[in-house]
This record gives structure tokens, C-alpha cells and sequence, in this order.
């Protein structure tokens, strides 16, 4: 073989070993079968309706084909069978403020923003996060690449509702316009939901509302220029965070603009939630029916109390991010009263929107500075509601069958008969004890079993390490390609004339060497 067919079969084998290092989403199913049927096992199905016990759910084709009694729900022949006795099902949860990037906040510097698809994907549904929306992105592309993956088998993860690029100011006037053609070319590329970000005025912001609206999708908004009873005026769908973020409560507001987070809080931090601002609001927002996304774990992990440490986190990092995550830790360890007034208030507030007929919906946001994390902090969240006055049937209402409803995905959210197979099986009984949803032992989706400690070990140490197959992708594989052939013509060049001079040793025979081996890192 002359040189030039050497460099080519070394690039195909680097290829091949990429692609090889790329694990397929079938690993991690624990349980697979044409029809299974959970027998003797708690139901709580997501519509807020009381735990039922001793129930038998028959899946078939990656349906639920038949819920019952046990004892009362006919079981084919040849159907695999698994006795749940001790445990508890619930929907598979509809995450609604979620990201497939993590970041750790810096004091003095930028963020530091690690994307993490593949890993972050398998956090998700090891957690029993069957459905995502991702609600911002750092690479809107690789977000659209990890749903396609997971969609024909390659990845294991949840099913994906794509939110585009954030839609933020342009300018120091308005361009509503360019935010318009902005929504338009993130629908045509396979956006499915929109963000309108902290900074976009009252004329931009409805320019989104209206162009995302004509393509029958929906709009959120993590606002701060426009204050959210401004925002439900304009139609927008769905606004994250809650009541603290809400710039119409800060008392020198002045319009299009944005003011300082700390004088906001100032003011936010002493009010009730009966205050009249605050009613106003909630009637303002169920009036004109905009959602709330619920992100108490995230508001959480700046009050210092003393199991906001996920013990997870660090286990799932690389080595380069360990060290900003102690010290953002080490920052934020310390009690801080602020914080947990504004929690408190938080709570009380989506107590209040639920009561008065608002459609809540919850989501981590893995962000901050880096106390959350992707799937632990959905459980969390789930916890922080019972702990804010919802049952803990309703707060799984609220992570489930709301978020599912707002997706148009009635197939999800609920257990109920001809609905999609997508569970939770946890030790335990949530019920009453809101914490066992940390208890997951199988979640299934479309049917199919997935180990939850297979996923969640496959991706230790993974998160902000640097991924030699982003080589082979475009543009960057593009690249590689062109320097490896360059390369190989100059190689073959050198060998056609070492081989015109044959009375010369021919001094690249590698014959009788063995090269050494080495693993990959």
C-alpha cells in the first residue's frame, strides 16, 4: 500500500473509532417485550386524583393497553411479567425549563458554559424526565443533533421539544423586524418553542409573540425589560421563574429597560403574596391564560441551606470543572436570609396562581452557579413544591400532565388507557413520602425499560471534558478531512521520490517494528 493509501485508511479507522466510541441508546434498556404487565403496584397518574394501590398496567406496543385492580385486568399469554409490590408508577416527567448545557457562575468573569447533550440527556431520563423542553441553548444545532439521535435509537434520552436561539434585543432601538425573521429562521431550521430573553422591549417582544404564534408555536419569556402583566397583554404563552423576576414590582421601573437584579429584590423581598401588586398580577396572568414554569431548585441553591448539596454533581464533572464548583460552593454555602425570603415568597405565589386556576408547570434550570444539575434537580423540584403547600399528587401534576398539555402532547403526562408507555417505577410510596421519587428503579419510554444506575454511571466525570468526536462534525470535520489529505499528498510526494532513488535504504520500511499501542484518553 503507498503512502497516500495508508493516510486514508488511518483516517477511515479514526472514523470508525469515533463512531465505535459513541454508545447506542439500546445499552441501557433493562426490560424490553412485545407486551409486559407491572402487577401489584401503586398508580399515581398525574392528574392530581389520589394514589391508587394494587394496580396492574398492561403495556403492549409501547401503549398502556389496560389499567386495573389486580386480580380484575386480564393478562395475555406469553406477556413478561414483573410483581411491583412496594413500589409506585407515575408518569414519566414533562420538564419544562430544561438545558442540555451546564454552567457554574464566576465572580469578575464570564460563565463557564459546558455543553453536554449526550450526558445531559441521559441525567434526564435516568431521573424519569421522559419529555424536555430545552428553554435556551448554547448550540441550538447540537440541541436539534441530540433530538434526531435519540429519536432513531443512537442516544438514550428524553423526547425533545426544541426551543430556538434566545430572542434578545438588537440595538439600541427596537428591532422588531429582525426578531420577527429571527423566530422565522429558527422555525424553518426545527425550533418548536422560543424564548424571549431578559433584555427584549415591549415592540420586539410582540414582533416574537406574533411571528411564532403564525407558525402555530409557542413563546416563553425569562423577562426583564417588559414586566409580565405588559407581557400577558401581548399574548405571550408562558413566563419562567415566577413572581421574584416580575420588574412591574420594582418601584422604579421605567419602560423598555431593565434594572438591577439586587434593586428589584430589594423591593420583592417585602412583599406578600396578598399584596395588591401581586393579585393583580395573578389575575392579570390566568386572565389572559399564561403559564408559569416553577424553577424552585434553581432559587434554591442560592439559600445556603444545607441540603441544597447535591452529592451527584461533582461525581458527574470533569476534572477542569471540579475546582469553579468548589469555589462557587464554598460562596454559596453560607445561609443567606434574602434568598430564602424570596423562596418562600416564590412558593407561596405559585400556591396562589395554582389556587386561582393558572396552569403551573415545572422545570430545573441547570444553571446559576452550578447547583443544579439535569434530572436531580427535577426530583428536587418536585420536592420544594410539597414543601411550598402542594400535595404531593398535585406537585407531580403540576411536573407531569401540566407541562404535557401546554406541549399539545395529550399522549404523555397521565396514566391512563391508549396512552404512551412513558413511567416512573420508584421504591417506595410518594404519597407520602414526596423524597421517594429519588428512589427510581426502571423508567420506561414508549414502552421500553431503561436502567436509571447504567445511565447515570456511563456519564461520570463526563460533564465539561472535551470530546474528541466534536472533530467530526461540521465544520470541524471538514477540516480534519483537508489537513489528513494535504498531509497524505505531501507524505506520498516524499515516498514517489524516495522510491526513484532505490539504491538508498528506504528509510520508511517499518517491517519487523511493532508500534505501540496506546489508549485513548
Amino acid at each position: 500500500m503507498d503512502q497516500l493509501g495508508r493516510s486514508v485508511t488511518l483516517l477511515a479507522l479514526l472514523a470508525a473509532a469515533t463512531a465505535c466510541s459513541q454508545t447506542n441508546g439500546r445499552t441501557f434498556v433493562q426490560m424490553t417485550a412485545p407486551v409486559v404487565a407491572l402487577t401489584h403496584v401503586r398508580v399515581i397518574d398525574g392528574t392530581g386524583r389520589p394514589a391508587r394501590d394494587d394496580q396492574t398496567l398492561v403495556i403492549q406496543d409501547g401503549r398502556i393497553a389496560a389499567i386495573g385492580r389486580s386480580g380484575s385486568v386480564e393478562i395475555p399469554r406469553g406477556t413478561r411479567t414483573r410483581d411491583l409490590t412496594g413500589r409506585t408508577v407515575l408518569p414519566g416527567l414533562v420538564g419544562m425549563h430544561e438545558h442540555l448545557f451546564y454552567q457554574i457562575e464566576r465572580p469578575g468573569s464570564a460563565p463557564l458554559v459546558a455543553a453536554a447533550p449526550e450526558a445531559l440527556a441521559k441525567l434526564y431520563l435516568a431521573a424519569g424526565v421522559t419529555t424536555i423542553r430545552t428553554a435556551g441553548t448554547t448550540d441550538f444545532a447540537g440541541d436539534l443533533r441530540m433530538k434526531q439521535q435519540i429519536e432513531i435509537g443512537a442516544q438514550a434520552g428524553p423526547e425533545i421539544d426544541v426551543t430556538g436561539p434566545n430572542l434578545s434585543a438588537i440595538g439600541e432601538k427596537p428591532s422588531p423586524e429582525a426578531i420577527a425573521q429571527q423566530v422565522e429562521r429558527a422555525a424553518d431550521q426545527g425550533a418548536t418553542s422560543f424564548k424571549a430573553y431578559t433584555t427584549l422591549r415591549s415592540a420586539e417582544l410582540k414582533a416574537a409573540i406574533e411571528a411564532a404564534h403564525k407558525r402555530g408555536l409557542r413563546i416563553t419569556g425569562d423577562l426583564c425589560a417588559v414586566g409580565y402583566r405588559e407581557a400577558a397583554a401581548l399574548g405571550i404563552d408562558n413566563i419562567e421563574h415566577g413572581i421574584i423576576f416580575d420588574t412591574d414590582l420594582y418601584s422604579g421601573k421605567q419602560p423598555d429597560q431593565c434594572p438591577d437584579q439586587r434593586d428589584l429584590f430589594g423591593d420583592v423581598m417585602h412583599m406578600n403574596v396578598t399584596d395588591a401588586a401581586i393579585q393583580r398580577t395573578i389575575g392579570d396572568l390566568v386572565r389572559h391564560g399564561v403559564a408559569i414554569t416553577s424553577t424552585l431548585a434553581v432559587i434554591e441553591s442560592y439559600t445556603g441551606r444545607d441540603h441544597v448539596i447535591d452529592p451527584r454533581i461533582p461525581v458527574l464533572l470533569s476534572s477542569r470543572l471540579r475546582d469553579p464548583y468548589q469555589a462557587g460552593l464554598k460562596r454559596w454555602s453560607n445561609p443567606n436570609d434574602d434568598w430564602a425570603q424570596l423562596l418562600h415568597l416564590e412558593g407561596e405565589f405559585e400556591r396562589a396562581f395554582a389556587a386561582a386556576g393558572g396552569r403551573l408547570m415545572a422545570g430545573v434550570d441547570p444553571t446559576g452557579w452550578g447547583g443544579t444539575i439535569a434530572g436531580s434537580g427535577d426530583q428536587r423540584e418536585l420536592e420544594l413544591l410539597v414543601e411550598a403547600g402542594f400535595s404531593p399528587e398535585a406537585a407531580i401534576r403540576v411536573a407531569t400532565l401540566n407541562g404535557a398539555g401546554f406541549l399539545h402532547k395529550h399522549e404523555v403526562g397521565t396514566i391512563d388507557r391508549g396512552h404512551q408507555a412513558d413511567l416512573i417505577i420508584v421504591r417506595g410510596n410518594p404519597a407520602t413520602r414526596i423524597a421517594d421519587v429519588r428512589n427510581v428503579e426502571m423508567v420506561m419510554k414508549g414502552g421500553v425499560g431503561y436502567d436509571p444506575s447504567a445511565l447515570i454511571e456511563s456519564v461520570a466525570g463526563s460533564i465539561g471534558a472535551y470530546d474528541v468526536r466534536l472533530l467530526m462534525r461540521w465544520p470541524a470535520n471538514a477540516i480534519v478531512v483537508l489537513v489528513l489529505l494535504v498531509l497524505a499528498v505531501l507524505i506520498n510526494r516524499m515516498g514517489s521520490r524516495r522510491a526513484g532513488r532505490k539504491y538508498y535504504k528506504n528509510v520508511w520500511s517499518v517491517e519487523g517494528l511493532n508500534s505501540p499501542s496506546r489508549k485513548a484518553s
